[in-house]
């Protein structure tokens, strides 16, 4: 039971932290805005002017969520190498990390009727609720 909930909470980190390195270590990266055009197919487009010189404004792509919509003024980071962006601020660095969220609300269920960890469980599922709200009252 111990490894599945090692299994669970490692998924969830290595599931966020793939959107969250660009928030937390934004340090170097492009900044700038992305004013959202228009959502298909799970991706919202848009134009985006970068916060400083050497950026271009150009057509940029961001993962669509519930919170975006047509016309919306997004704080974005780009990821290197690419035309996707990230969102960046309060908002983007909880949205990275609901997947972490999901899984320590399902690896409360393990720790607290697998291990019989009642008062760990109970911990792990109020982080987990805790984040996700947040993330919702959030965006």
């Amino acid at each position: 039971m111990g490894a599945i909930v090692l299994l669970l909470l490692v998924a969830g980190v290595w599931t966020s932290w793939g959107d969250a390195q660009h928030v937390v270590l934004s340090k170097g990266r492009e900044h700038g805005t992305l004013t959202v055009t228009g959502c298909r197919d799970g991706v919202c487009s848009g134009r985006y002017v970068a916060d400083g010189p050497g950026g271009e404004p150009g057509r940029m792509t961001i993962e669509e969520s519930v919170a975006v919509g047509k016309g919306d003024r997004l704080a974005v980071v780009v990821r290197p190498g690419t035309t996707e962006l990230v969102r960046t601020g309060t908002a983007g660095l909880l949205y990275a990390w609901v997947p972490l969220g999901g899984a320590l609300l399902l690896a409360s269920l393990v720790i607290g009727g697998g291990l019989r960890l009642t008062r760990t469980a109970w911990g792990a599922a109020v982080a987990g609720g805790v984040l996700l709200v947040a993330t919702f009252f959030a965006l």
